[in-house]
């Protein structure tokens, strides 16, 4: 697997991993109407990655959690294709993560909404030393209109 920077011709290919995970609204805290060209200024507006192998697997982004004083420290989201749940590739995917965190000179990456109602993602972020910080309780309503509490994770690098 490889994990790059994407180009203008993978686009059509991000908006793809991106859109049904908006519009489950199950697991972003983003509008799940929102328009293609909105998502991917979103996912985009800083460091973007695709990971592939042959197709596209999965996204992520690296960005100021914060401006300012708080710049030191990066927030990030990731998503993988739902065919490729499972295998590896949200794992690939925050270890390159971290070192490229690294590289571009962050000292700590914080997750500030992690839904408990997410337990694959709770258990990615702690097996890589992620500690949990703080819970925000019935942060996020869920589509069906159950509540799950929101974590933040913080990881020094």
């Amino acid at each position: 697997m490889k994990i790059r920077t994407p180009s203008e011709d993978d686009l059509d290919a991000i908006w793809a991993i991106l859109e049904p995970v908006f519009r489950a609204g199950d697991t972003y805290a983003i509008d799940p109407n929102i328009s293609e060209s909105a998502a991917l200024a979103y996912w985009l507006s800083e460091h973007a990655y695709i990971a592939e192998d042959n197709t596209t697997l999965g996204t992520y982004y690296i960005r100021d959690n914060h401006g300012g004083g708080g710049a030191h420290v990066c927030n990030c989201g990731f998503v993988t294709v739902h065919r490729a749940e499972g295998k590896g590739i949200a794992r690939a995917m925050l270890t390159h993560a971290l070192a490229e965190a690294k590289r571009i000179g962050y000292e700590a990456m914080q997750f500030n909404f992690v839904l408990e109602s997410n337990p694959r993602a709770v258990a990615l972020w702690k097996r890589h030393g992620f500690n949990q910080i703080g819970r925000q309780p019935r942060a996020f309503k869920m589509p069906d209109g159950s509540y799950s509490d929101a974590l933040v994770m913080h990881k020094f690098i």
